[in-house]
């Protein structure tokens, strides 16, 4: 463990070094990295229909190659998967990485070994530089308690490569298991709430624990609810001994129900005295997750969301750990970049912008070409321009494309609602929000007969789905005052909504509260119903399936 981290630190020491070289002078870096990407894949059939042997310089790459989405790939990596080379790579991809899926369909998508080692480069190994340099403790020797989990089955395509998630796995991390807390054989156990039990159960059992580790804060967050509902079989396995080698630990038993007494606020550091750090992603989606971990068992413990990915590949970096929200420096070595204006979003060729012509404070589609086959591809992600590291973007991520509602073309985006659904919480006291997800009223069955908030209208409209803190009851009335409030804010801070509103265009805001629990059965019903691993899942905010609406339709108190 010692000459691990001492390696990876000193080597994320140069990198950082290197990156902050390459942004006085992101053009050229930028320039360097699309021209070897196309000279390297230039006798490739994708690379023959596209001219790649012909691009001189950026205006001429934008000339031969579209802007594209998803569909245009498609007929070629299922030939890739069939077993033929020489598509759209020169060099055969390691793994075909299967997006999430659960804010949209699953795409599947070629992964060679230059996008991983990018990743571990200019990814891990700076991050664990800049644990070091902005949470020194970190760096003492102690076991981490990651929460990671391997698919339940790999799939393997035609010619015999894996299909499946691409986000760090035991799988593909065997060399470095022993940094953390679970044994090694637990990690063969699939079942994800039976891991997740065996991870809680090694990691209470380490008092001297160092950090927690996941993707995603989420993760964490349920992580620690089960740890909470599993409590007294937990720590009665740790008082007595259940195997030869499971010896039976009294005094910590002991500490950890003393522990348990000041409630959810601050456990975590009650738990685990020494404990300095805990990493997972923080922004979009996982804010309010996020801000849940803060405010509760993390009390006392920062939280850190250190790199901007996809499984497209790489993509930022948060260099400054201590602050909030997070945001994260565009790295400009992974990927090519090019920004859509969000005026633009729903033109299909639309004139785009380069990393040195973006402005601050404005959003914009993010278009990435990166080092495995995706070439001015539109992947989804909605992000705003904080600021400037010398030369490179410093971005704040808003929302994935398709993740927002339009009942009459209005857009009110993920970001938009989330903040307004949060202050109108805010000022409604006595109510704790576990979770919520929304969509449009095309997708609600009238078959349904589901309760409604106020009076049906037969205008589109919004029906937010929203579970409370178990021990918390709201009848009808306070309901309907709650969907009313909720719908004024949002007309106070779109107009576009708010015309729509006042004209009639789109019904009143319906709120319906579903029962404890409703949101970890989503997520497993999501898991069971779409490509998604346990590693990967995100809460889908804005419902898109029918199949998940009716689901959690039938959830409601």
């Amino acid at each position: 463990m010692y000459f691990f981290k001492k390696l990876l630190t000193l080597f994320g020491r140069y990198r950082q070094n290197k990156l902050v070289q390459n942004s006085k002078n992101v053009m050229k870096i930028q320039e360097k990295f699309l021209f070897d990407q196309l000279a390297l894949n230039a006798e490739t059939e994708y690379g023959k229909k596209y001219n790649f042997s012909k691009v001189n310089s950026v205006a001429d790459f934008k000339s031969y190659h579209p802007l594209t989405r998803y569909d245009h790939y498609k007929p070629y990596v299922e030939r890739m998967m069939k077993g033929e080379t020489k598509i759209m790579t020169s060099n055969q991809p390691v793994i075909f990485a299967v997006t999430s899926g659960t804010s949209g369909n699953s795409n599947i998508i070629p992964m060679v070994k230059r996008q991983q080692a990018l990743f571990f480069l200019d990814g891990i190994s700076l991050l664990f530089h800049l644990m070091t340099e902005f949470f020194p403790k970190s760096n003492r020797f102690q076991k981490h308690l990651k929460f990671f989990y391997d698919p339940i089955k790999w799939r393997e395509s035609d010619s015999g490569i894996k299909i499946g998630p691409n986000s760090s796995s035991p799988s593909n991390s065997k060399s470095v298991l022993f940094m953390y807390t679970t044994p090694i054989p637990a990690y063969k156990v699939l079942n994800e709430p039976e891991a997740l039990y065996l991870h809680l159960l090694f990691g209470l059992k380490e008092r001297n624990l160092g950090m927690i580790e996941a993707n995603f804060s989420s993760i964490v967050y349920n992580s620690f609810v089960s740890l909470e509902n599993h409590w007294d079989d937990l720590v009665n396995d740790i008082e007595k001994e259940l195997t030869a080698v499971l010896k039976p630990d009294p005094q910590r038993a002991a500490e950890l129900k003393e522990a348990k007494k000041d409630g959810p606020t601050g456990l975590m550091k009650r738990i685990w005295p020494e404990c300095n750090l805990v990493i997972g992603a923080d922004s979009g989606s996982f804010e309010l997750y996020a801000t849940k971990l803060r405010e509760t068992y993390l009390k006392g413990i920062p939280l850190y969301s250190p790199i901007y990915a996809a499984t497209e590949g790489l993509l930022g970096i948060n260099i400054w750990p201590r602050e909030y929200p997070s945001k994260y420096m565009l790295i400009p070595t992974v990927q090519f970049y090019e920004f859509i204006p969000i005026a633009d979003c729903d033109l299909d060729q639309p004139d785009t912008l380069l990393m040195n012509q973006v402005k601050e404070g404005e959003s914009y589609e993010l278009v990435i070409t990166n080092p495995t086959c995706l070439y001015r591809y539109r992947f989804g992600d909605v992000v705003r321009v904080k600021q400037f590291y010398n030369q490179c973007p410093v971005i704040e991520f808003l929302y994935r494309q398709g993740q927002f509602l339009s009942v009459r073309g209005e857009k009110t985006s993920e970001a938009v609602f989330y903040k307004v659904l949060n202050e109108t919480l805010e000022s409604s006291q006595g109510l704790d929000l576990v979770d919520y997800c929304c969509c449009e009223s095309i997708l609600v069955s009238d078959q349904l007969n589901i309760h409604t908030s106020v009076d049906t209208s037969p205008s589109p409209c919004y029906h937010v789905f929203i579970e409370f803190k178990s021990d918390e009851s709201i009848n009808e009335q306070r309901c309907q005052q709650l969907a009313k409030q909720l719908d004024d804010n949002l007309c106070a801070i779109s107009y576009v909504y708010s015309s729509f509103r006042k004209k009639g265009s789109i019904g009143p805001i319906r709120i319906h509260c579903v029962q404890d629990g409703s949101f970890h059965r989503l997520r497993n019903f999501s898991l069971e119903t779409t490509s998604a691993s346990f590693n990967q899942y995100k809460v889908p905010r804005v419902l898109k399936n029918k199949d998940s609406v009716e689901f959690i339709t039938k959830l409601i108190q």
